[in-house]
Order: C-alpha cells, then structure tokens, then sequence
C-alpha cells in the first residue's frame, strides 16, 4: 500500500509535527508513506518538496500573498487575518509521481497559498480515495479554522461573523458552495484528530454523508519519555529548587491559545498564596510578545523562545511540574500529547478533544472554560500533587492511547475501507 501525505510543510506548526509522527508510525508498520511539502526544511527522510528551485520558492510566496491581499478587503479585524482562508491560489500536485503512484491520497493542512480549491479538484479528478485528517475545522467551513460559537456550517455558511461585509452571499457562503462541489467528486473519508472535531465534522453539512472517525495523533513513546528531572534542569539552565508550570504555542500572543487567562490565574494564586507564589515560576516557549511576557513581579518568566530540537523539548517537558494550556479552542494538541508521555501532568480547560487526553484529577486537572479562578485551582493542585505516583499514572495513560502502533492500525483499517470503497456513509 502506498500512502502520499500532502501537507503545508514538514516543520513549524502543530500539522506538520502531527503529519511527520503519522509518516513515521506508518512506516514502521509496513506502509510505504511519502510526505510531499511545499518547501523541505528539514532532512526527514520520505519527504518531498514542490517547490525545487528559487522560481517556484518565488512563485509560493506569491500564492500566500496573493490570497491574504484578497482576503484584506473582507476581514473584520487584522486579528482574525490567518483565522481565515479562501483557497484561492495554489499548486497543481496531481501530476507529481509520488501523487500519481499513490493508492491513497491523504491530506492534512493545505492552506496559506499551497493549495487551491482548483488544486483540491485536480487530486479528485484523479479518481483515487482520499483521506483528509482534519487539523481544524477549515475542510467543512466557508473558510474559518475554529469557528468558535458559530454554526452555519451545520447548513451553509454566510453571514460569517469574520467577515466585515457578512452576509448570505458573502465571502464565506461562496467558498462553501466551492467546496460542496469539490467534495461530490471525491471518494473522501474524514479523520479527526479527537471525538471533538468528528462531532463537528459529521454534523456538517458538507460531511454528514462521509465517513468520518476519531484517531488521536501519535507519538514516539521511546523519544517523549520521562528522564531525570534535576539533570532536566541542570541541562536548560533552569532553578532546581522551584516550582516550574511551562507553556508553549507557536504564537503566544494568539487570543485563541488563552494566554491572558494564564496571567490572571497566576495573579489569583500571587494574591491568595503569596507564600506558595515564591516558589513557582513559569518556563515559556514559543514567539513572546513583548507585552505578552510581563506577567506580573510576582512570578518570574525563563523565556526558552522557539525550540526547534527534539531534545530540547523533551528535556522542557521533563524539568516542568505541570504543563498549562488554556487554549479556548483546540482539537487534540500534539504539546499535551508529548507532556503526558514524559509524565508530565496537564492543566487546561475542559474544551475540544482537551477532555478526551486528560483524565481529570489523575493526570490532569480539566478547568471550566474561561475561568481563571478554576484554572488556577488546577495550577495548585497539579504543582502540589503527588508527583511519583501522579508520573506513573500520566505515562501509563499516554502510551495506550497515543502509542505508535496503535495509531498505525487505525489508520491502516481506514486506507483498507476507502479502498474498499467506503467513503460515504
């Protein structure tokens, strides 16, 4: 069986890192698996780049500008500006050999000029079953990748709340009625990421007839595993003598990943137990604004900015007492993933495929959505918990749901049934 991934790129951002582990699980159970990319930036073996020259480097950031320059006169806020996509520009790939030799054709995240519904056309013109694992919600909207309480997608998009010319014909309805035309095409079967998203997905209009299951991301359990937490320490240049709640996006300041609810449970903690507060400081990676790093002078911030090694990042995970994430809208995070299988606890909110990785009280503490006060009792409890019994329980927990193997034959059984045929339900 030959599987050809198509994905965005094969580094920066939770897709790529998710597309890459699928690649590497896959392989290790026997499937021959490609990842074709935009742009290659790493050596990873089995990965295949469009773009060979300088030319056709130029021509993708003009595909990228292109699309964001036409989405410009519609956005509602700059903000919101990579919170939409419109598939307008892209690259034909259907006549690549790694695409062309392929039994299964399996995207991940295509957007920011790589892809365009024309491109989406041309993969299905080919006639081959494709799986589309979902990263957000982008496949089955009129254009947003969360869309946060609105549901017009579960009919037909319009009236899109990012949009400042909305209405029901607008931006959003138009690429809708794009992609409702595209998929009649396909033999296409949906996979999330977490229970979450296949809700979401299957009661979709532009889904509901498809096949859509849940399988979680995997991850190397022998690489993400739990090390010594003082020689962690000692490694990173971080105090071995505190308490240390770590963070990380690819964004910091993104209003999605809930950052300023971090700072305000941090302050709840500063004012109500100041003598506890001293011994707690928070590790951050990722890009840092300016403003997002002050936190208060209470607690002290050790910026690690982009870690772009997997040991590095292990090490973090390791030297960390608990692993924060308020995001207030996420599928299955690959950063609580790679925490759990170090031992490492999670405190987040109860929202997404968040509840489906962290067993309340066990591994984790689940907080009540944009609740400060809750996320910082979860804090507490997380940072104070037993942490040899707590590392046991949280490693145990992480490798039978996200283990290599497991993963592989769940995707295995899905190429089996779509070349079977059963795309539609």
């Amino acid at each position: 069986m030959k599987v050809v991934h198509i994905n965005k790129g094969d580094t920066g951002g939770g897709a790529s890192v998710a597309v890459s582990r699928i690649h590497s699980a896959l392989l290790k159970a026997g499937v021959e698996s490609t990842i074709v990319v935009e742009q290659k930036r790493t050596s990873a073996p089995g990965v295949v780049a469009t773009s060979g020259n300088a030319w056709e480097r130029a021509k993708d950031m003009v595909n990228f500008i292109k699309e964001r320059l036409l989405i410009l006169p519609h956005e509602r806020h700059s903000s919101m500006r990579y919170n939409f996509s419109i598939a307008s520009d892209g690259r034909d790939i259907s006549t690549m050999p790694e695409v062309a030799d392929a039994d299964i054709i399996h995207l991940h995240w295509i957007n920011q000029g790589y892809l365009s519904m024309k491109s989406l056309q041309r993969l299905a013109d080919l006639g081959k079953p494709i799986v589309w694992t979902l990263h957000d919600m982008w496949p089955f909207t009129g254009g947003c990748h969360y869309a946060g309480t609105c549901l017009e997608f579960n009919e037909h998009c319009g009236y899109c709340p990012f949009l400042r010319d909305k209405g029901g014909n607008d931006l959003s309805a138009r690429l809708f009625k794009a992609k409702r035309q595209t998929y009649e095409k396909m033999s296409l079967t949906a996979v999330s990421c977490s229970q979450w998203l296949n809700t979401q997905a299957s009661s979709s209009s532009l889904f509901h007839k498809r096949t859509t299951v849940s399988i979680p991301n995997p991850i190397d359990t022998d690489v993400f595993r739990p090390l010594d937490k003082k020689e962690c320490r000692r490694r990173l240049g971080l105090p071995e003598d505190k308490k240390l709640l770590l963070f990380g996006a690819a964004k910091v300041g993104d209003l999605r990943k809930g950052y300023r609810y971090l700072v305000e449970a941090l302050r709840i903690i500063g004012n109500s137990f100041p003598a506890v507060s001293s011994h707690i400081e928070l590790v951050v990676f990722g890009k840092v604004d300016k403003d997002s790093s002050e936190i208060s002078e209470d607690f002290k911030v050790h910026d690690m900015n982009f870690v772009n090694d997997t040991e590095t990042l292990v090490s973090l995970y390791n030297a960390a007492d608990a692993f924060v994430l308020p995001s207030l809208q996420d599928n299955l995070p690959n950063t609580v993933v790679e925490s759990l299988a170090c031992g490492t606890p999670v405190v987040g909110f109860r929202i997404g495929g968040v509840p489906e990785m962290v067993i309340h009280g066990k591994t984790g503490y689940l907080a009540e959505p944009k609740n400060s006060l809750s996320l910082a009792n979860g804090i507490y409890a997380m940072m104070f918990f037993d942490p040899e019994r707590q590392r046991q329980d949280v490693v145990s927990h992480a490798r039978r749901l996200f283990g290599e193997e497991t993963v592989a034959k769940q995707y295995i059984e899905v190429y089996e049934n779509a070349l079977r045929g059963n795309g539609s339900k």
